[in-house]
């Protein structure tokens, strides 16, 4: 029985490969990344992150500003005076140049450039995790297609056996061994395989149209999946234990660097009620045009010092710290929550695994006995010992027994990939 489902199984390959589009999972998994539209987004939210980096930066450099006025009058501003003025005023133009340095603003400028490299690490964070997703999606949608071309096997291979049944009960009814409603039993149970065969296959070009507009890849009729489920062997589990360290995690480090943030966020707010000083220097340029009394230069210097006094003791900057004290407590305690989740899900998923591993084996040891029956009520009807019904309840049981092995193992590599996942072990994939 065993070598004559592998011969129809080999025929069935041989004849389906010829032209065949084969993709592996790791070409998907490239082919994903880099079309990503999200990656690509993410690219340019950390090249915007670079820019406020730059732009924060800045604020250690001095400010410089020009000033430039012009007036010119229908009338004189001043009148002619001689012998001190022999001509009106009627213009009058001024401009200058001021730059001035912080020496000190609370903290804020190196507080600010802080913020500003806190928000391009998280957005270097986010990129990742939107890398891992694709990965993650990539591999559902790979392993999803594998599982509908072992259905598609396995539906060959039963419509085969019921075809070889059908010419037997055709051969038996001509010869009037049987009665004619024996062929229609093996009939009706063959035009529904084969609407389960055309269902199958529109679902798979379903699929495939999904999985060619997430990667990217230009959609083929004619693509396959390369790999298999070796139904003789069991997948393993990653390891020996669930990996709980979190430190990789992007979920994680996003927690942590919340509270990062809310902590230079109060910095930044108790620096509004902080003294500011800053120095100066200005030159500036005044005169008249043709009113005879020329221009006039004048550099200076300048030292400027704010104190803040009711923001800090009774105004709105008491309240903005207290408010900053809040939200620094319930970034905490979301990370801790945060954290707890993260572990509790990383167990969970493992376990998932180990459940899979599990399922396996029984839908194995099913199929093994499915086959065997099979075999037996095959034989026992050419003896005459069964009838055509235990035959096809036979070759059902046996359908629905390979189907749920390709099905368990699809769904352990489903698996597998999320517990990758969230174990931010999806780098090592590509």
């Amino acid at each position: 029985m065993k070598t004559f489902l592998l011969s129809i199984f080999t025929f069935t390959c041989l004849q389906a490969g010829a032209q065949q589009h084969i993709m592996s999972l790791q070409e998907s998994k490239q082919a994903a990344i880099a079309y990503s539209y999200a990656l690509k987004n993410g690219e340019l939210r950390i090249n915007s992150a670079k820019t406020d980096v730059a732009a924060a930066k800045s604020d250690y450099l001095p400010s410089v500003s020009a000033t430039g006025l012009g007036l010119l009058g229908f009338k004189d501003f001043i009148s002619a005076a001689p012998p001190l003025l022999e001509k009106g005023i009627n213009n009058f133009y001024l401009f200058g140049v001021t730059g001035t340095e912080s020496l000190y603003a609370g903290g804020k400028v190196k507080t600010g450039n802080q913020l500003a490299a806190l928000q391009l690490q998280v957005s270097q964070i986010r990129k990742k995790q939107s890398a891992d997703s694709v990965i993650l999606l990539t591999e559902q949608k790979y392993w999803n297609l594998v599982n509908i071309q072992e259905q598609q096997k396995t539906i060959l291979v039963n419509e085969a056996l019921l075809n070889t049944v059908l010419k037997m009960q055709k051969d038996m009814l001509a010869s009037g061994l049987i009665a004619r409603n024996d062929l229609l039993k093996v009939k009706v149970q063959l035009s529904q395989l084969l609407v389960n065969k055309s269902k199958l296959q529109n679902g798979r070009r379903v699929a495939l149209l999904d999985f060619s507009m997430y990667t990217g890849i230009a959609f083929d009729s004619l693509m396959v999946m390369q790999d298999t489920f070796n139904k003789n062997g069991t997948p393993v589990l990653p390891a020996l234990q669930p990996d709980t360290n979190l430190a990789r995690n992007a979920n994680y480090q996003l927690l942590t660097k919340r509270i990062e943030g809310e902590k230079l966020q109060t910095r930044l707010a108790n620096g509004d009620n902080l003294p500011s000083l800053a120095v100066g220097l200005s030159a500036s340029q005044t005169g008249s045009i043709n009113s005879g009394i020329g221009s006039n230069f004048a550099p200076a210097s300048f030292v400027t010092l704010s104190i803040p006094i009711s923001g800090g003791l009774w105004g709105r900057g008491k309240q903005k710290m207290q408010k900053q004290r809040i939200n620094e407590q319930i970034a905490q305690n979301d990370f801790r929550d945060g954290q707890n989740q993260l572990r509790v899900g990383i167990i969970r998923y493992w376990y998932d695994m180990q459940d899979q591993l599990t399922q396996i084996s029984y839908a194995k040891d099913n199929l093994e006995q499915a086959t065997e029956n099979l075999k037996v009520n095959q034989d026992n009807y050419k003896a005459g010992l069964a009838t055509i019904s235990e035959v096809l309840d036979a070759q059902a049981a046996y359908q629905q027994a390979s189907s749920t092995v390709a099905t368990a193992f699809a769904d352990f590599y489903v698996r597998s990939a999320v517990y990758n996942y969230v174990t931010a072990k999806t780098e090592n994939q590509p």
